[in-house]
């Protein structure tokens, strides 16, 4: 059984299963009510939680990622009877036209069925089989729980090699597509060594035009091929795009505050080399990687058809090859360099933003325009650092590319005097040596995508291994429900990267019902008692209890839903104003 949703697209009723619309409020009651029937413990305000989106329908697509955030599997199915065959399959969720939800939980022997429908109470029920048969649903899923009953998605899979592996099919498609495309590419030089030899000097019409025919027909599917080719990277480079951005943003909302560093510019940078990360797999660069192993083809060829020739390109190809990866090292340091700069401006750029106001009222414009000049000098020298040492490699492939052609025609000069090879084969010859060569003439290029790719897969991978509030391996009480009795016992914290305490040894009761005012000046505590409340941070010693249970075996989802805090810094989201102070509400109406 896996804990990945599998997305099927099925024809129901002449629609598909990502045209559905599921009502968000009536699929997190069946969800809700599913956990406390099977038992894989989460509660309403993890279910919440979960939900990909804040709307109040779901595709899909967003509902089988958030069941996959809550560790379960989904599949479509095509009629009800696939389903509940023999109570196989079962627990299984009915959307109605309207976006309603339904649970068949189970089928008695006396053809019954026993049903959750969100839209009539929070009570499941028996109904006969032919009257719940007769309303067909626009859509059937099939909800697999997980085994081990793990509460949240499964994170042991890697980030990134887990979305790559996920497209293995695809990429197979695209090796496929790119030897029937370099094959077809030998077409065009024995195309005209055929004209040459044969075709001219017999002025053989009949067979000219039956040569035109067959390139033709060959480079129209070569045409074809090359945009499959196309799109396969480019639909394979969307979906990992898509579960990877997924992935890598629901780490960061979910990460312990106590594992950030850096600024939110520097966290902001790593998250913007994902871009790096995507466009490598979904551009040419994964067409010239590709294409490289075809070299040897091409070589072969050349053997076949010119014998003696084929050594030129033996010699050019090491040699351009030498120098493509002479360069790596200072392209790999440079890419380093690079990315540091780059993050150290970001930084800047985004606190002078959210600071603009204490800019200007504090004068401090001179300081961080300095800082900012000072940062784009320093990520422009390393810029052109790298761009020149790229320009040469890429003009020594240029040059042994052409050099080649040339070491080509006056070898083959000679070998047609000596009657080795003909015409024909020489400009054949030629024609190849440039198809052989064309891959390695983007070698430099591709291999700086490679040294960014590596660099932006590293900061990721480092961002991906902070420490989240749902721990893979830990499993935490529910409480969807609180009677709001708080209590510290000898609580001391002190900030990340501080030495001096926040808290020391703190000791309280707040009765549920109570008011409580903590007084003191700016920089006593009062906040970070605030944030210790609510779990944004642990106390490195004694426990904050709530209800007589330390918080940090609380559902953070649960915690949060039950202990509402407004600290004082505030910020402001985009969007309306209604929707800043509806911020976190559950569909909260306008009342």
């Amino acid at each position: 059984m896996t804990d990945d949703p599998v997305e099927t697209d099925q024809n129901l009723d002449g629609r598909r299963p990502s045209q559905a619309v599921i009502n968000a409020d009536q699929v997190s009651a069946c969800l809700t009510f599913l956990a406390d029937y099977a038992k894989p413990s989460f509660s309403q305000s993890t279910v919440r939680s979960a939900l990909v989106g804040h709307g109040p329908t779901l595709s899909y697509s967003d509902f089988s990622a958030s069941c996959e955030n809550l560790g379960l599997a989904t599949e479509s199915l095509e009629d009800l009877a696939e389903g509940v065959e023999e109570g196989v399959g079962l627990p299984l969720l009915l959307v109605r036209d309207d976006g309603g939800c339904c649970l068949v939980l189970e089928k008695s022997a006396e053809a019954r069925y026993f049903v959750l429908d969100a839209a009539s109470g929070p009570k499941p029920f028996w109904e006969d089989a032919s009257e719940f048969e007769s309303r067909h649903p626009e859509l059937i899923i099939r909800v697999m729980l997980p085994e081990g009953r793990k509460r949240r998605k499964d994170r042991s899979r890697h980030w990134f090699w887990s979305a790559v592996s996920e497209n293995k099919w695809t990429y197979g498609q695209v090796l496929l597509a790119a030897a029937i495309t370099n094959i077809l590419g030998l077409s065009t030089s024995i195309f005209i060594m055929v004209v040459y030899d044969r075709v001219v000097p017999n002025q053989a019409m009949e067979s000219l035009l039956a040569l035109t025919i067959g390139i033709g027909i060959a480079l129209t599917f070569d045409f074809v091929i090359k945009m499959l080719r196309g799109a396969f990277i480019e639909r394979a480079g969307q979906k990992a795009d898509i579960r990877m951005g997924r992935r890598i943003f629901d780490h960061i909302l979910d990460v312990q505050m106590a594992a950030r560093s850096g600024s939110s510019g520097g966290v902001a940078n790593t998250l913007r080399e994902f871009e790096t990360l995507r466009d490598f797999f979904a551009s040419a660069s994964v067409t010239a990687l590709v294409d490289l192993p075809f070299i040897f083809l091409f070589i072969g060829v050349i053997y076949l058809i010119g014998g003696p020739l084929s050594i030129v390109p033996l010699i050019a190809v090491p040699l351009v090859i030498l120098v493509g990866v002479a360069v790596q090292p200072v392209l790999s340091r440079v890419s380093e360099e690079s990315f540091d700069e780059g993050k150290s401006k970001q930084g800047v750029l985004v606190e002078a933003l959210s600071g603009l106001e204490t800019i200007k009222t504090t004068g401090a414009a001179p300081m961080v325009r300095e800082r900012w000049e000072n940062s784009i000098r320093n990520h422009s020298d390393v810029s052109k650092k790298g761009r020149f040492v790229q320009q040469v490699a890429l003009n020594a492939t240029a040059f042994s590319q052409q050099l080649a052609q040339v070491g080509i025609v006056v070898y083959g000069v000679f070998l047609i005097g000596d009657g080795t090879i003909s015409m024909g084969a020489m400009i054949a010859a030629v024609i190849l040596t440039g198809r052989t060569l064309a891959p390695l003439s983007q070698l430099a290029q591709t291999l700086t995508r490679v040294n960014q790719a590596r660099t932006a897969y590293r900061a990721i991978d480092t961002l991906m291994k902070l420490p989240s509030e749902h721990p893979q391996d830990r499993r935490f009480i529910s409480r969807p429900r609180v009677d709001g009795r708080v209590s510290l016992n000898d609580v001391s914290f002190t900030y990340p990267d501080q030495r001096g305490r926040a808290l020391k040894d703190v000791t309280l009761e707040i009765e549920p019902g109570e008011r409580v005012a903590v007084l003191g000046r700016v920089g006593s505590g009062k906040s970070t008692l605030a944030r210790l409340l609510v779990g944004i941070y642990t106390p490195d010693e004694g426990a904050v209890c709530l209800d007589g249970t330390d918080i940090r075996q609380i559902d953070p989802d649960d915690l949060r839903s039950n202990v509402a805090s407004v600290l004082q810094e505030v910020w402001l989201f985009s969007g309306t104003v209604r929707e800043n102070i509806a911020i976190g509400g559950y569909y909260p109406t306008d009342d």
